[in-house]
């Protein structure tokens, strides 16, 4: 922390929610907690963490057999983010891609997003390329919006 001088630490496992004020408490920078979906009703989740998480983080359950918690590169349904109480900060991530980032604004409208494995060529390899059709996809999803 001393070196990297984080603004929010963002935590992926299955911390409670007292365990998210712990760290809050102990390193005095807000938290980001990523909580998995796939379906309405695990929007459920996050009620214990509202007021103590200064923002989350949903992503896509990842798939059977993966090893990894997020990053695995798959989308959820953005539909069941239509009755999330609006005073809830997020960042939307999960499978976003220049090809359906379009999709993802327009319809879970999120504060802000998380994008990795959909600017890559490769794992773990950005791609310039990539991310320049990406954000020409957002630019293009606002001004659509917009207009």
């Amino acid at each position: 922390l001393a070196q990297m001088q984080p603004d929010m630490l963002q935590l992926h496992g299955a911390e409670t929610p007292e365990r998210v004020a712990e760290v809050k408490a102990r390193y005095g920078l807000p938290v980001m907690k990523a909580l998995p979906l796939s379906e309405a009703a695990d929007l459920e989740r996050i009620k214990p963490f509202i007021g103590i998480s200064d923002r989350f983080l949903f992503d896509a359950k990842p798939p059977k057999g993966s090893e990894l918690p997020g990053g695995n590169g798959v989308a959820f349904d953005w539909h069941i983010l239509a009755g999330l109480d609006g005073s809830v900060d997020y960042m939307l991530s999960g499978g976003l891609n220049a090809a359906n980032i379009g999709d993802a604004l327009r319809l879970a409208d999120p504060p802000g997003i998380d994008i990795s494995s959909g600017v890559e060529s490769a794992p773990g390899v950005k791609d310039p390329a990539l991310i320049e059709q990406f954000f020409r996809a957002v630019r293009t999803a606002r001004n659509t919006r917009a207009a």
